[in-house]
């Protein structure tokens, strides 16, 4: 068992007190203040599993599931021995039975991430009747419900009807002229549970009845007057029948609750147990922590860990390691530089680990479990023992090498200081040696060059240094692990003010293996931050590079999808010429129909122009579907000069070579040159101006040219009827028959006005939404006049 000192140099209590605040119940607080390490991993794995299911729970339901309830076990000694119960304490009882139920219900159910919480759960009793009868027996502490038995209410309605009657005999008495003038005031009150009129003294002779009490400066008596002792003791009688009743009442629910108790008590222990296990997934949630990976071999390493008792504004990320290529960390840096939170921060994340508790920490976080945890922190003379500073630390670190085995964590602060200088030196490094031969897991504190160098030269030793800026003359507190502190002491004095011959006199004085080993340090440390900083620009560019992968699939996808875009266009423009054939075929074979019938009559011209403009339409239609079969199937091959549509783009460009062996042309749009594949692209035919389909109308000597479609898509509406009301005008000069607007889907704000204005235009025969193939709902088809 890890000693009582360590948990508390290490500030162990204050976590377990900040656990207790997420308890519910002064048992489960408690449960919390007694928790101890533990030393078995086993043991250690199921507290951690048992946290880390707590906080799933409440990350998924926002709160505790246990309701609050007393200790009822002092309470279930007495109902076993065939006493009554009280009712606080009946109530106490059916709020366990409550909290058993809720928590319950809480935790069996078809999740599948708690099973060790369900399985606690599973072991609660239930009796919902027995904390009903309870509940709806009593009200509080001080009140029984009428409804407690049929008894209760019965004596009740009598004790009120024999209140009613006393208080109306004596309100008929103080309301009498006579009396008022006996009495110190007109009104009714209680003496001794008896109701009484208060009487002064002079007149207390005239007024028969019993004395039940006087007034402080005795002028006046409080009378029962005798017209009211017969009620008052029918009263007495119905009071001592109801205290009678009230008894029976919690004796019989005291009965019920006794078969109970032994279940009871399990409740009690297995809620208490919920409680402590919500208590530290609580204090998991409210300091971001993580349950870190364990192991038995000694190996830590802490990713990012702040110290739990500093401001989470203020405190500085600790990243350690130690236990694979070394055993011995030697930290070394300025006083209030960190060296001592690197010391306290290690031990107390393995100390909350063991407990079961999970750490604040990042994900990669992992912990040994030690059967001890030495530290040495903290000044510990003795005044009453006549003990120095260094008595105090040796006193310690004599236990420590007696106890210490290959299984423990050693933690020492400032070894060796308190006494001089080389013999001090000299003995923490014969200390970490012997340590360091035994295999255990060390990290010790120091402001001794000569460890640095021991540790700079012994194989499973490190060095470790806290950051200093001399600059502000501030510590950074931020631990570097391979880089020996350098001490900062000239600098820090010249920044200070210290004259510089002082400075250059005590340089003079250091040895030539000092300053060079001073040298070597601040050396390292350069190219430590180079090394720093240019790790940190690897991370921005690996970030960027991701940035830019992620950017090049998007891109990627979009491509793609304006390019299934296009194919679904095609399409779609191959069925409309299709059904645009299919309806030019029908008019051309209804006049065909029509000139057979009036062959007689000599009518070759206009068979001759029928002709003509069916073998018109056909080479349109044809070249429409050819155009629309272009614009599906990737060609054999291309050349330069070729119009071509890069699917991939959904953009025009100009094949500036034939396609290399891999099958990639290179293409310009616009100003830009790229290659892409060869299945990628469609030859695109250059269009002839006016290629929508018109019909030119001879009336008279002037000859009409109109389209048979008008386009107000993207037009105000007013702008839009005016425009369309033009357009008609024209088709029926032109002698059109049939046409159409494209108004678009929209808001329906357009299709709504203009088909509106179209019941009203006097050219209008009758209109028509568009079919599949012509727009559908984005176009209106117009018959004329």
């Amino acid at each position: 068992m890890i000693g009582q000192r360590t948990l508390r140099v290490l500030e162990f209590n204050r976590i377990l007190d900040m656990a207790a605040e997420g308890a519910q119940t002064p048992l489960g607080a408690e449960k919390c203040r007694d928790l101890k390490p533990y030393d078995n991993i086993a043991d250690v794995i199921a507290a951690q599993a048992e946290t880390e299911e707590a906080a799933v729970i409440l990350q998924y339901i926002g709160a505790s599931p246990m309701s609050s309830f007393p200790d009822v076990r002092p309470s279930l000694v007495i109902c076993e021995k065939g006493a009554s119960l009280s009712p606080a304490a009946l109530l106490n009882i059916a709020a366990l039975l409550k909290a058993s139920s809720g928590m319950k219900s809480a935790l069996v159910t078809e999740r599948e991430n708690t099973p060790v919480l369900r399985a606690k759960a599973e072991g609660l009793f239930e009796m919902r009747s027995l904390e009903r009868d309870i509940t709806d027996a009593i009200i509080s502490e001080d009140e029984i419900a009428d409804r407690a038995s049929p008894a209760l209410a019965d004596i009740r309605r009598h004790l009120r009807g024999a209140r009613e009657k006393i208080r109306e005999r004596l309100n008929q008495m103080i309301r009498s002229s006579e009396m008022q003038k006996m009495l110190q005031e007109p009104v009714v009150t209680v003496r001794n549970d008896r109701y009484v009129i208060p009487v002064r003294a002079e007149y207390v002779n005239q007024v028969p009845g019993l004395v039940h009490d006087r007034s402080a400066s005795g002028a006046t008596l409080f009378v029962e007057p005798l017209a009211a002792v017969e009620a008052g003791n029918e009263l007495k009688q119905w009071e001592l029948k109801e205290r009678e009743e009230i008894a029976r009442i919690l004796a019989e629910l005291s009965a019920k609750v006794a078969p109970y108790a032994a279940e009871l008590r399990e409740n009690t222990e297995i809620l208490t147990d919920l409680d402590f296990i919500f208590a530290k997934g609580q204090l998991s949630r409210r300091l971001y922590c993580v349950q870190p990976k364990l192991n038995d071999r000694g190996y830590i390493r802490i990713v990012r860990g702040r110290h739990p008792l500093i401001d989470p504004e203020k405190v500085v990320p600790l990243d350690l390691w130690l236990g694979t290529d070394f055993n011995t960390l030697v930290v070394t840096g300025p006083n209030t530089g960190g060296k001592t939170v690197t010391l306290k921060t290690t031990g107390l994340f393995t100390l909350m680990a063991q407990a079961g508790l999970q750490v604040p920490a990042d994900p990669g976080t992992e912990l040994a479990v030690f059967e001890q945890i030495f530290a040495d922190i903290g000044d510990e003379q003795s005044i009453e023992q006549s003990l120095s500073t260094f008595s105090g630390h040796m006193t310690n670190i004599v236990t420590i090498m007696r106890e210490v085995t290959p299984r423990d964590l050693v933690l020492f602060d400032e070894l060796g200081a308190g006494t001089d200088p080389t013999e001090g030196a000299a003995l923490a490094q014969s200390i970490l040696t012997r340590l360091l031969h035994i295999r255990v897991r060390t990290i010790a504190t120091t402001h001794y060059s000569e460890l640095k160098v021991f540790a700079m030269t012994t194989e499973g030793v490190e060095n470790a240094s806290v950051e200093f800026n001399v600059e502000t003359l501030r510590p950074t507190y931020r631990l570097s692990i391979g880089v020996p502190g350098k001490s900062n002491a000239f600098e820090i004095s010249r920044r200070l003010g210290l004259p510089e011959n002082l400075i250059d006199a005590a340089k003079n004085l250091l040895s030539g293996e000092n300053i060079r080993f001073e040298d070597v340090i601040a050396d390292a440390e350069y190219h430590r931050q180079v090394a720093e900083k240019e790790r940190m620009l690897a991370q921005e560019a690996s970030k960027e590079t991701v940035r830019l992968r992620d950017e090049a699939e998007k891109l990627r996808k979009e491509m793609e999808e304006r390019r299934e875009q296009t194919l679904r266009k095609t399409r779609e423009d191959a069925r409309r010429i299709l059904e645009q054939a299919r309806r030019e075929s029908e008019g051309i074979l209804s006049d065909l129909k029509r000139l057979r019938k009036n062959a007689a009559a000599g009518n070759e011209g206009e068979a001759a122009a029928l002709k003509k403009r069916l073998e018109h339409d056909i080479d349109e239609v044809s070249e429409g579907l050819k155009q629309a079969e272009d614009d599906s199937v990737a060609p054999d091959s291309v050349k330069a000069g070729d119009t071509v549509m890069i699917l991939t783009l959904n953009a025009e460009g100009v094949v500036l070579a034939p396609a290399d062996p891999k099958g990639d042309v290179q293409v310009q749009i616009g100003s830009m040159k790229m290659k892409a594949p060869l299945s990628a692209l469609r030859i695109r035919k250059q269009e002839k101006p006016n290629a929508k389909t018109v019909v030119r109308a001879k009336t008279g000597t002037l000859t009409r040219t109109v389209s048979q479609e008008c386009d107000v898509r993207g037009m105000m509406l007013d702008e839009a009827q005016t425009v369309v009301g033009l357009y008609l005008d024209e088709a029926v000069l032109a002698g059109l028959n049939e046409v159409s607007i494209i108004h678009g889907k929209g808001t329906g704000v357009l299709r709504a006005g203009i088909r509106q204005d179209l019941k009203k235009n006097k050219h209008v025969k009758s209109w028509r939404p568009g079919m599949y193939g012509e727009g559908e709902d984005g176009v209106t088809v117009v018959s004329l006049k």
